[in-house]
């Protein structure tokens, strides 16, 4: 797990390794243990490495391959590299390291462009390949691992995080850091997603997940996606058992390889949900011992507990875990929260972030791996608005999805914004268009489909990459393994959403995970100063929306921003963020990264 970061010309002028240099600041985090550059006329790659397989300076990057002409940057982990790497000694390729770094070097020489089909794991790569004089970069289908580039003319400039690009354009001005409306339309009504290419920002655009993306002096830009999910039915029919059973198996093989495939210990995330509990009782099923867990929790408010400490001691004392538990108070929330702003590669709204990078900074002190439970709610249907959207027979296409799941409607989005930034429904469209993707059934498959594809991405799972990798701490997502998912994907419906969610992971969780854990409602990482807004959180929130800098930028409609000022408790979004937190937070965002 690392940093990556480089700039391909091919317009004859020279890549400044001053460029280079300032990205690779802004990814020391992600990667503490070594950095590494190779800079050519027209190509220049940067790497922060995180050491995790193949501790040895062997597996440094970038990686040069002189027989194959071949450099590599990369970021993530290959699952099945042992199995890549014995096949291609076979085959008479010749090996300098015993990690999965090089594996991908061999795999691109061997299939090319297809070589990302082969690979099972998580990674976001660039590969120059000296004799086509081309670059190649690629995304984990999944989207577990961030890549954001910035195109224009006959240059590139690509980066693990926005923070890079943006560091690298204080020596150029290469970027538009103007506010991209789409961008902008995505971020108040999908909650902070923005589905890719699109970013906040006109200049800076991230690659889809299964994509690839191709760039060479005399051709135009190839992107190819290479993976698409299939959520139809299977041909032979399955009984609930037989689903159980698979699904079983699957998850006790993502678990193992996210175990197996790392020379340095791994614990778990334990927030005391289901999803992680399982986890540990998968580790402890498979004969894993003294297993390293890790909880946080914080302030009560009347409304809200703030931990869920009564769950995830359960599950600690069953299998005596060896377990860190982590209470914070509200004052060091707020003290910490620009900092984990800091980290945020893009404007994320989510109550938890904040919790997740604080409970990262103590993880990190004991461990280098970590698994987590990101994943299961999206992919055996977890969450309270899946089964109202199930059962809405009234609405149809994309409204249907909007009743339950946008933060705004396309009405009140024109009420948040000024004028300069009232523009179409963007969201809607976007949404129309990814719900008739082929390969799905029936409607609540096409919104599982799309969740997966798209919702989990740029939601959970990219803000526990970044705060995670803001401690050099790497975060596995055994929930997102790609078999797993495609088994989930062709699975009825009905079975995921009975139980009031997750069905088929509540019957695999009898016996293995206690009782009042698995028969508890649905949790959610409790933040509750962030959701109730009072006190020393709402005059931080109101400093940062009336300051000169949010007035002068001009993006919102002071109308409307006094109006959440005046009472912020009453106003909500259907998936009961706060609207007040999420003016505040994009604002905040922008001082913090782009001003």
């Amino acid at each position: 797990m690392c940093g990556i970061c480089g700039e391909v010309r091919f317009d004859e002028q020279p890549v400044k390794q001053e460029i280079i240099q300032a990205m690779l600041s802004k990814l020391e985090r992600r990667g503490p243990d070594a950095e590494g550059q190779w800079i050519k006329p027209q190509v220049g790659f940067g790497h922060r490495r995180l050491s995790v397989i193949d501790l040895s300076e062997d597996s440094n990057q970038p990686m040069v391959d002189e027989e194959l002409q071949l450099t590599l940057v990369f970021n993530g982990a290959i699952y099945n590299y042992p199995e890549l790497r014995a096949q291609f000694i076979k085959e008479g390729y010749k090996f300098k390291s015993q990690g999965d770094t090089e594996v991908i070097l061999k795999a691109y020489h061997k299939w090319g462009e297809q070589c990302p089909e082969y690979l099972h794991g998580m990674f976001a790569f660039a590969i120059w390949d000296w004799k086509k004089q081309s670059l190649f970069l690629a995304r984990d289908r999944m989207g577990i691992k961030p890549l954001y580039y910035s195109l224009k003319n006959k240059q590139i400039r690509f980066a693990s995080n926005i923070q890079a690009l943006l560091a690298s354009n204080k020596v150029d001005g290469f970027i538009d850091t103007g506010i991209n409306p789409v961008g902008l339309h995505n971020q108040f009504t999908l909650h902070a997603v923005i589905p890719a290419p699109n970013t906040i920002l006109n200049g800076i655009q991230k690659l889809e997940p299964g994509t690839t993306l191709t760039l060479s002096k005399d051709n135009e830009p190839k992107l190819k996606r290479y993976w698409q999910l299939d959520a139809t039915r299977p041909e032979k029919q399955m009984s609930e058992q037989e689903w159980t059973e698979a699904i079983h198996d699957s998850l006790r093989t993502a678990v193992r390889k996210r175990l197996d495939v790392a020379d340095v210990p791994v614990g778990v995330l334990l927030s005391g949900g289901l999803d992680s509990s399982l986890l540990v009782g998968l580790l402890a099923e498979a004969g894993v011992k003294d297993i390293l867990t890790f909880s946080i929790g914080f302030e009560d408010q009347p409304e809200e507990k703030g931990s869920e400490f009564e769950f995830s001691d359960q599950v600690v004392e069953r299998y005596q875990t060896q377990h860190q538990k982590i209470q914070i108070p509200n004052a060091e929330v707020l003290k910490r929260l620009p900092e984990a702003v800091q980290a945020m590669s893009e404007p994320m709204v989510g109550q938890d972030a904040v919790a997740f990078y604080l409970l990262s900074e103590q993880v990190s002190k004991h461990v280098k791996v970590v698994q987590s439970g990101q994943g299961a709610d999206e992919v055996f249907a977890g969450y309270f608005w899946f089964p109202r959207i199930e059962q809405d027979n009234l609405t149809q296409g994309v409204e249907r999805f909007a009743k339950y799941y946008f933060d705004r409607d396309h009405s009140e989005f024109l009420e948040t914004v000024s004028k300069d930034y009232r523009g179409e429904d963007y969201t809607s469209k976007i949404i129309q268009d990814l719900l008739n993707r082929p390969k799905a059934d029936t409607f609540i498959d096409r919104v599982l489909h799309m969740d997966v594809n798209t919702l989990i991405v740029d939601d959970p799972v990219k803000r526990v990459d970044n705060m995670t990798m803001a401690f050099g701490l790497e975060a596995r997502v055994p929930f997102l393994d790609q078999y797993l998912v495609e088994l989930a994907a062709k699975m009825p419906p009905e079975m995921k959403l009975q139980s009031g969610g997750k069905h088929v992971l509540k019957k695999i969780s009898r016996g293995i995970v206690p009782d009042p854990v698995i028969d508890r409602p649905k949790g959610y990482f409790p933040m509750p100063a962030l959701k109730y807004v009072r006190g020393d959180f709402l005059e931080f929130m109101e400093g940062i929306l009336n300051s000169s800098a949010c007035i002068n930028r001009g993006v919102y409609n002071r109308t409307y921003v006094e109006k959440l000022l005046l009472k912020p408790d009453e106003y909500f979004t259907r998936l009961q963020g706060s609207k007040l937190w999420h003016l505040a937070l994009l604002e905040f965002w922008l001082q913090t990264h782009v001003d």
